[in-house]
């Protein structure tokens, strides 16, 4: 099987995009030699750095941005109510959102920072600098309710598919006593339940210069196959290939085909008009 090209392609942007983090610590290093200084401005660093290299590859209708996920309890699609029993809620702050702003509207825009509605949130990427342990249960538990509140229905009542989820880290600290996969798995053991549908799963765990956990859709539907990838040389292309196809499997998905229209807006529900001005007669809707 053929492919060289394109792995050896994106072997070298990666390559490319570590070494422009480094050069970030060349220019602004800390005083024990470990990383930038600032650390919270080596975070973002980071995370400007995965979404603008997002940005070259994705179709143009995806945005790639960061911000809030908002789910209104209003009316969806043409008369569609199944969310009357429930609350306007939202999500917590989410470094990457890949959202197709091309068919589906923005709440709020500041730059690159929006409140969106679910319909048209494609992806979820938490970053980090380096993976603790102590990040992934933290991390994948917001991006399971990040996901639940982007679980939408079409017209017809079909459930679409949810967003690719996804945890990026530029390096990961090692454990001593455990492999990396078996103590990262054992975190998303404690994360979900049966009660999670498979979309809830995270879709890619990965240290992008060093190791991949890949989410397999399998064949049996009740069940999330977690596969683990550790980058031998010149394999440094898996981890953002994986990032990649997650996010245009769910935009190239059949589910998605038919768009619906997007609780987006809201009026009281009993409100009447103060009066009926009249009728102007026209030759037909259409």
């Amino acid at each position: 099987m053929d492919g060289h090209r394109i792995q050896q392609y994106w072997s070298h942007e990666m390559e490319a995009m570590i070494e422009t983090y480094r050069q970030f610590e060349i220019l602004i290093p800390a005083k024990d030699g470990k990383g930038a200084a600032h650390r919270g401005e080596d975070g973002r660093y980071v995370e400007t750095l995965i979404r603008e290299y997002l940005k070259r590859y994705l179709p143009r209708e995806l945005e790639v941005l960061t911000g809030f996920v908002m789910r209104p309890a209003v009316k969806t699609g043409l008369n569609n109510k199944v969310r009357k029993s429930e609350k306007d809620s939202n999500s917590t702050q989410l470094d990457i959102l890949i959202y197709n702003s091309a068919r589906y509207p923005v709440f709020q825009r500041f730059g690159d920072s929006v409140i969106v509605p679910p319909e048209g949130v494609i992806g979820i990427i938490s970053v980090k600098k380096k993976l603790k342990e102590i990040d992934i249960k933290h991390e994948v538990t917001a991006l399971k309710k990040a996901s639940k509140l982007c679980r939408c229905c079409n017209d017809e009542g079909k459930v679409i598919r949810g967003p690719f989820l996804a945890l990026v880290s530029m390096d990961s600290f090692k454990k001593v006593k455990e492999p990396t996969d078996e103590w990262i798995y054992k975190k998303l053991l404690e994360v979900y339940t049966q009660e999670d549908c498979f979309d809830d799963l995270i879709g890619y765990i990965g240290s992008l210069n060093k190791w991949s956990i890949f989410k397999k859709r399998p064949r049996r539907e009740d069940n999330a196959e977690y596969l683990f990838f550790n980058h031998s040389e010149g394999e440094m292309h898996l981890g953002f290939q994986f990032l990649i196809t997650g996010i245009l499997s769910v935009y190239y998905d059949e589910s998605r085909n038919d768009i619906s229209r997007p609780g987006f807006t809201a009026f009281p529900s009993r409100r009447a008009c103060n009066k009926k001005l009249g009728d102007i007669k026209v030759a037909k809707l259409r």
